[in-house]
């Protein structure tokens, strides 16, 4: 799989990877056994379902064939398929580090790659 594939983590999570350069997954990842990744048009779906209300969010930017074998697209229980990274991810392999604003509106203002 080619293009991008796209993390939601809390500011704390992103403070923590880049003490160790690595980054191990959330809670939600560990108990699921794999680092929940998205695409560009499952971005805004993953955080109004799991980070609502949330702020001081960060959106990682890898490209998905850095990867390797470690990254599978498997289908969800709502029928789509969704990026799932086997292993840990290293941060020299994000292309880009974003903040998701939250606009006057009070909805979340993502950079315009994402759908």
């Amino acid at each position: 799989m080619t293009g991008l594939v796209y993390k939601v983590l809390r500011r704390t999570e992103w403070t923590a990877a880049q003490v160790t350069g690595v980054f191990t997954g959330s809670p939600a990842d560990a108990r699921d056994g794999f680092i929940h990744l998205s695409a560009a048009d499952q971005v805004r779906g993953v955080c109004e379902r799991h980070f609502a209300g949330e702020d001081d969010l960060v959106l990682l930017t890898i490209e998905a064939d850095r990867l390797g074998p470690q990254l599978k697209w498997e289908t969800s229980h709502e029928g789509e398929a969704y990026p799932h990274l086997y292993g840990t991810l290293p941060l020299a392999l994000v292309r880009t580090v974003a903040e998701i604003l939250r606009g006057s509106d009070g909805r979340l203002k993502f950079p315009s790659e994402i759908a």
